[in-house]
């Protein structure tokens, strides 16, 4: 039994990883929009779509065909911010940005079953179905690969957002978007540019989640809710937050799935909800100083 508790911790760790992968975009874009990015979840599913698409017509290998989807997701995200949330103005724009998400969210799910119908797809590679055995346990390539970038991603967005000029006019945007304004910060484009990236990163999360299970074009509302309850435990805004936030809640899940794999998702919620109580802001969470 302890084996199999360690093994379940390893994998949780792993998996962790990927799912920090599609959460560090989602909080990203609400430290500094102060949004919820619903369309989030579909997103991660185009990027596996994308990902397939060149595995399966190009045959190009899954990591090296992030150099492609992840560019084209970030212009995808531009686009998006540019035509549908920065339109929106007054005091219901947090709402309003929720029910045009949401629509964005339809849209794509719609485009994608037109071009690729309800038929589950999944990647595949010669990593995805081999291992590594290492001290007793076996590793899948695939998931020590996902979490080998997930570290990366999350190091190279600290490094954007507190060792760049960039990363200084996001962070004055997040504190306060019309002091920042005054001092003559485009808000606008650091809007767009971030909400890009945000979007930009779910390339990544979804080559490994394409890789790792099957999915079709309505498999991103199984996934914004786990992400939303991730971000939400790991602070809103914190990209830190998100990376433990998502090794911690995938390992619980992952060990009581061995005595009852039923109550495994409801743990996953009740930890949640347990963690709020103790710290309403989450485990990395501020209060918030966003001025009004």
């Amino acid at each position: 039994m302890a084996r199999e508790i360690y093994q379940a911790i390893v994998d949780g760790i792993l998996v962790g990883g990927v799912y920090a992968l599609m959460a560090v975009g989602l909080t990203l874009i609400f430290g500094v929009l102060d949004i919820i990015n619903i369309a989030q979840g579909v997103m991660v599913i185009l990027g596996a779509y994308l990902s397939y698409e060149l595995a399966a017509r190009l045959h190009i290998d899954l990591f090296l065909g992030l150099l492609v989807t992840v560019p084209a997701m970030f212009v995808i995200g531009v686009v998006i911010q540019w035509a549908f949330i920065r339109p929106l103005r007054g005091r219901e724009r947090t709402s309003m940005t929720l029910l045009v998400s949401y629509a964005v969210a339809l849209i794509i799910e719609g485009l994608l079953y037109e071009f690729f119908g309800a038929n589950s797809r999944q990647l595949n590679a010669s990593y995805v179905t081999s291992s590594v055995h290492v001290f007793g346990f076996y590793l899948s390539y695939i998931y020590l690969y996902g979490f080998v970038l997930a570290l990366v991603l999350v190091a190279a967005l600290f490094t954007l957002l507190y060792r760049t000029k960039f990363g200084r006019s996001v962070r004055a945007t997040m504190q306060d978007a019309t002091a920042a304004r005054l001092i003559g910060i485009n808000i606008s484009r650091v809007a767009a540019i971030t909400y890009g990236i945000g979007v930009a990163v779910t390339a990544a999360g979804g080559m490994v989640f394409g890789a790792t299970n099957a999915f079709n074009p309505n498999s991103g509302y199984d996934l914004i809710s786990r992400l939303l309850a991730i971000i939400v435990l790991g602070g809103l805004g914190s990209i830190g937050g998100a990376l433990a936030a998502s090794i911690f809640m995938i390992t619980l899940e992952s060990v009581v799935d061995i005595w009852q794999p039923t109550w495994a998702i409801v743990v996953f919620y009740a930890a949640l909800v347990l963690v709020l109580l103790i710290r309403p802001t989450g485990l990395f969470g501020r209060k918030a100083v966003r001025a009004q």
